[in-house]
This record gives structure tokens, sequence and C-alpha cells, in this order.
């Protein structure tokens, strides 16, 4: 099993670009499904996540074109008309995201049965929201055998709906099906992360009829059908956010460039508060030497609030503070499986439920660390960055579901860091 080794105490001196965001690939891909002409996604990451999506999909009937991925971060989706409606356990257990399949199914075939979904060990993200919504606009679900079989005989149609509880995956899915459901469809108590106004853009490209309103509510107008489109996947904005700690904690000089700042305006602000030192170009921003010595009170929320995908990498950065932080996790349960393997490696985290706070250290030291998803992995490179020595992570499939190039791009910019098997 491959592993990462970093010598730290190197600064970051250089430039990295900054990839499509993985998070809005995701849905894209699945959009496919809604049409038979082909989607062209430029912009997409090459990563682990990217392939498995693509594996999903090839079984459901969708011709996945990645032979222009490595070099061109495009692919190409074509769904041929198939009777395929099983997305199976073998694949759908590596990604949680897989559950992105079922609405369009739905939608498309009136039928779909999709496995139970995988991933991160980061918390249950209860299905129910997905399949009560889709229920909602006419689907009749059954859990058999770890699988979710649902079918909708005379098509779907539009209704009023209310999630219960914000949920970015249940946004996507009920959006898509309604494209293509009988009648106008209303949704209240969406999620508006970027990456699902991507996935909007990408639908009214497709002809979708879709309005999106004030106080977290959409309307859809449900169409006979959707065409091809091309598409532009928004830079991921956590690459953003992991990249910015990387540069203040290594006191470089970093310029990152591709970056929406419509995306990250709120980031910006908390890391601007700590005292790290940014400038702003017109899609670049460079960040300098840093002295981080406030310490802060930080709640993960749903967007705009700050991103739970970058609480792990936050606690390297704080660790480095003089006083002690807080930070609560608001978005799931059991995501603070880093704090055990950062403190190997000198981190002084303390955790009670959802809250950690997060003391003064004095800095890192080199050690064995296992990654235990994709999010904690990267705050253990960033801690690697810093840290006294070597440091061995192990694991490191789990970075490759996220961070495209990761090596490369650092290494690129002065750092010591090295893939074994």
């Amino acid at each position: 099993m491959e592993k990462i080794v970093i010598i730290g105490e190197e600064p970051l001196q250089g430039t990295i670009a900054i990839s499509g965001s993985k998070n809005a690939s995701l849905p894209l891909m699945a959009a496919s499904i809604l049409t038979n002409e082909t989607i062209i996604l430029d912009n997409t990451p090459n990563l682990a996540d990217i392939h498995t999506m693509g594996s999903v999909l090839d079984s459901l009937g969708v011709n996945f074109d990645k032979s222009n991925l490595v070099e061109k971060n495009q692919i190409k989706l074509t769904y041929q008309e198939s009777d395929k409606a099983l997305a199976e356990y073998d694949l759908v257990r590596k990604m949680r995201a897989s559950i992105l399949v079922l609405g369009p199914l739905l939608a498309r075939k009136r039928e779909a049965t999709v496995s139970m979904p995988g991933g991160c060990a980061i918390g249950a993200r209860p299905v129910n929201i997905h399949v009560d919504a889709l229920a909602k606009l006419g689907g009749e679900f059954n859990l058999e055998q770890g699988y979710i079989k649902c079918e909708a005989k005379a098509g779907l149609k539009g209704a009023k709906i209310k999630l219960p509880m914000i949920s970015v995956g249940a946004t996507e899915n009920i959006i898509m099906a309604a494209t293509l459901a009988k009648g106008e469809t209303e949704v209240s108590n969406i999620a508006i992360e970027p990456e699902i106004i991507d996935l909007i853009d990408c639908l009214k490209a497709m002809g979708a009829q879709i309005e999106l309103q004030p106080n977290r509510k959409i309307l859809i107008q449900g169409a006979d059908e959707l065409h091809g489109a091309t598409h532009n996947v928004i830079p991921d904005r956590i690459e953003v956010g992991t990249y910015i700690i990387a540069g203040a904690i290594t006191e470089g000089e970093l310029e990152l460039k591709n970056i929406n700042f419509d995306h990250i305006e709120n980031l910006l602000s908390v890391f601007e508060n700590l005292g790290i030192n940014m400038h702003k170009g017109d899609n670049n921003l460079k960040i300098n030497m840093s002295d981080i010595s406030k310490s802060i009170e930080l709640d993960t929320r749903e967007f705009p609030g700050f991103p739970t995908d970058l609480q792990a990498q936050m606690m390297v950065l704080l660790s480095l503070s003089n006083s002690s932080s807080v930070i609560r996790e608001n978005i799931f349960e059991n995501r603070f499986m880093h704090v055990p393997e950062l403190n190997r490696m000198g981190a002084n985290i303390e955790t009670n439920g959802s809250k950690a706070i997060i003391n003064s250290c004095g800095g890192f030291s080199g050690a064995q660390v296992m990654a235990t998803d994709l999010r904690a992995s990267v705050s253990l490179v960033l801690a690697s960055l810093i840290a006294k020595g070597e440091t061995t992570i192990n694991r490191v499939y789990h970075l490759d579901r996220g961070y495209e190039k990761l090596e490369n791009k650092l290494a690129s910019c002065g750092a010591n860091i090295k893939r074994i098997q």
C-alpha cells in the first residue's frame, strides 16, 4: 500500500494552479443520465472519485470518455438508451456521492436500484432525506438487502417540498429529478453551496427551467427532455483553503491561481482575522509570511458558513497560535478522527462531543501516522510540512480521492515530499 513521506521545515515558494472542484464534478457527471446527448465537462480534476463515478455511470449505460482527462482535464459523458437501472454495491460502496444517480435514474427510467453508499467514515449521512424528497415527486421506495429500490410507473410529478434539514446531496438529487418531472416543483430549505449553483448552471445549459429564489428556495419547471451541453467546472474552494493554510504555516511565498473569489469571501475573512497576509489579484491570490497569533471560536456551517471540509486543516493552523481556539463541528458527527494522529505529531487538541479545543503546541514532530478520511489525510500532510524530521503517512488512497497532483504541486514549491510503496 502506498505511503507519503515528508521531511518538514521547508518554506513553500512558487505557484499552484487550483484544480476543478470534485464536489461539483460528481453531480454534474450524474446529470448526464438526464439526456441522450453528450455532456462535456472541462476543468474536471483527475481523481479517484471521478473514475469511480465514471464506473458507476458506465454500469448504467453512460459512455464515460476519459481520453482527455489527464492532458486536458476534460471528460465526455453520453447516456445510451439502456435497460440498466442498477448501481451495484461493489461500485457504490467506494463513494457516498454515488447516491446522486438515484434522482436522475428515477426521472429518466422511472425505476432505480442503488446500493446504500459507502465512502469516508465520518458519520451516518442518512439517505432518508433523499428518499423522502423523491417520494414526494411520486417515487415509491423499499429497502431490500442493502439496496434502495424505487419506481415511479407514471413518471414523476412536481410538488412542494421542504427539506427537513439542509443537505447538499439531497438538494442535488431533487433538483436533477425535478427537471424531468411533470409540472412545477418548489423546494425550500435547500443548500446553496457554489457546487449546487454550478449544477444549476449546467442544467440550464441543458435546457432545464430553474429559478433560484431568496431564502433557500428553488422553482423547477419540468421539461419533456434535456439536451447536451459543454460546461466548465468551478475551481475547488476547499483546495484553495488548504493551500492558503499550507502557505501560511510554512512561512513562504505562495501564489494560487484559478480562483473564484465569490466562493471564498467568508473564508478569506476568517483567514485575515487570524493574521494571514493575502493579496488578491483578478483570479489569483498571494500568501506571504504570516504571524498566526490570534485565537478564534469557529463553527462549521452550510455555505456561506465555514466549510466542514476545512475543519481538519484549520486545526493544524490553529495549533500554531499563542492561545487556545475552539472548533464546533455542526455538519457531521465523528469528524474528529484525525485528532489522535495530529496529537501523535505534537498537537495539543482536546475533544468533547462535537467540540474541539486546539491548544498552542509549539510545533510538530515527524511520526508514523494514518489517514482516516480525505480531509483528515491532508491535515496530516500540512502538519508534516512544518514538522521536525520525517513523517510517513499511511493509507494515502484517501488523498487520491480529492487532491489532484498533491505531491507534484507541493514539490514544485519546495516541499520535500515523495510517494513510496
